[in-house]
């Protein structure tokens, strides 16, 4: 059991809340214990942040900025525990936790870069003056993170905040503490000064606490598009706090006229069941072509998933997919299958619970095109909703038929029906002839609609961590030589 799970002011405490726990969703075993953080405990977070965050920004960059490449040759050092602790917390292949740690890594350098480009400091010259466009820190910061990618999605936030000056209190998910606990540790072997970054592990009463706390500048959200909604009702009336949400989609690819029928499915299969399904931009949504090729890639999908490998994150041939990250994750995948089922669709491949007490599934597929009034849901797991189509026009306002907008792809071997496509989806991400779960840290990252507030993360991160200050300054006071009309001064 993990005595001490806070970090508050660069000092471990022992949660004062109730008892809650962590488990591999592979096998059902315990791999981490503590306490919760009370509301009195987010609340010194909170003072430590604020306590810290003049002395932090006063620091030149150059050196916060030696802190971070600090932290990242941590990252580095100690790569292959940090992949296994993500494993054995999230169910993941440990194939998929190592790019996981590496994108932490190379977000440090990605970070900088961004912060020149789009936050730095301008100078330009003006009559008698000089005018500068400066970005300073909002000041404390939360920043709340998922579960499915515990380590890369909240170090998304929490970089380039610390980089711009902010301090933060970080909130990681109650399924995956032990990331964020082992995260923190990595920062305080980097160097950080204590209260920059402040860890407050817990439920929802956890994360009620911090975000409902007068005393934060804003909030940073990674998570489900339900949350983020009440988050942004909560803050609705706060104008002076920055709120940046990255939730969840119900994505569409459609599928036209690919002559390499194999690669469409490969394509497909990594847009729609990587991770098991539990990235926010999986494609949910499977838009076919009602023709000899479309059902020739239908087959053929319906052939291979079949055959992917669902296994634990150790075994020595690597499974494509692990385990979800619970089995009432699993259970719920199950249960929407059955629900859509009972509405008319039919089942293609069936998602199975393979294991009782675990996160395992099967991949599923299933054809709800005879559905009448689909629910607008993601469904975070491996299940495909295919829908076949006659007119390309009518399979692109169907796909824009959901409240969300974060990704959405085409494979099609004529440009014109992507240059077609582009100019009509509802998107923040639009790939074409490539998996719509690849998003790069180098670009934008975030949705319209249900799947965000045009806050876009990733290489726009820098956009909400700091806001601009205009100045004109000159280096005395000097009297014109000559006074604007109606002004005597002798």
């Amino acid at each position: 059991m993990s005595v001490t799970t806070q970090l508050i002011d660069n000092q471990w405490q022992a949660g004062l809340g109730h008892d809650f726990s962590s488990i591999n969703p592979s096998n059902g075993e315990v791999v981490w214990q503590g306490k919760t953080a009370t509301a009195e405990q987010v609340a010194d977070a909170i003072k430590a942040a604020r306590n810290a965050q003049l002395g932090w920004a006063d620091m030149s960059l150059e050196d916060r900025i030696v802190i971070l490449e600090n932290f990242a040759a941590e990252l580095k050092e100690n790569s292959e525990e940090f992949a296994t602790i993500i494993a054995r917390e999230t169910g993941k292949p440990l194939w998929e936790t190592r790019t996981e740690v590496g994108a932490m890594t190379g977000k440090i350098a990605i970070s900088i870069k961004a912060y020149h480009e789009r936050t730095g400091t301008t100078e330009n010259p003006m009559p008698g003056a000089k005018a500068f466009i400066r970005h300073k820190p909002h000041g404390v910061v939360a920043v709340f993170g998922p579960y499915n990618f515990p380590g890369h999605l909240p170090n998304g936030h929490i970089v380039p905040a610390i980089l711009a000056g902010n301090t933060v209190v970080f909130k990681p998910s109650e399924l995956t503490p032990h990331v964020a606990e082992f995260t923190l540790k990595l920062w305080l072997k980097a160097g950080l000064p204590a209260g920059v970054i402040n860890l407050v592990q817990g439920e929802v009463d956890t994360g009620i606490a911090l975000a409902s706390h007068q005393d934060i500048d804003g909030l940073f959200f990674t998570g489900s598009s339900n949350t983020g909604h009440l988050l942004h009702k909560q803050f609705a009336g706060h104008p002076g706090k920055i709120l940046a949400l990255e939730m969840g989609g119900n994505n569409p690819l459609i599928v036209k006229d690919v002559a390499d029928v194999s690669a469409a499915v490969h394509d497909i299969i990594q847009s729609g069941f990587i991770t098991s399904g539990q990235r926010c931009t999986c494609s949910r949504r499977l838009f076919i072509e009602n023709s000899a090729n479309g059902d020739a890639i239908l087959e053929k999908l319906i052939a291979a998933t079949k055959n992917i490998k669902v296994a634990d994150s150790f075994s020595e041939d690597q499974p494509f997919m692990g385990a979800m990250i619970s089995e009432k994750a699993a259970l719920g995948m199950v249960a929407a299958q059955q629900q859509l089922l009972d509405m008319g669709a039919t089942s293609l491949v069936e998602l199975k619970h393979l294991e009782p007490g675990t996160g395992f599934v099967s991949p599923g597929i299933i054809d709800v095109t005879a559905v009448k009034d689909m629910p607008d849901e993601e469904h975070f797991g491996p299940l495909i909703k295919v829908y076949r189509y006659t007119d390309f026009d009518s399979a692109i306002n169907e796909a824009n038929n959901t409240s969300f907008g974060l990704s959405a792809g085409l494979l099609s071997d004529d440009s014109n029906d992507y240059q077609h496509f582009l100019k009509r989806i509802r998107a923040g991400i639009v790939n074409w002839n490539r998996p719509i779960t690849g998003a790069s840290s180098a670009a934008p990252f975030g949705g319209i609609g249900a799947s965000g507030n045009h806050r876009a993360s990733a290489y726009y991160a820098a956009d909400y961590c700091a806001y601009p200050v205009a100045s004109v300054e000159a280096d005395k006071v000097n009297l014109p030589q000559t006074l604007a009309p109606g002004l005597i001064i002798e």
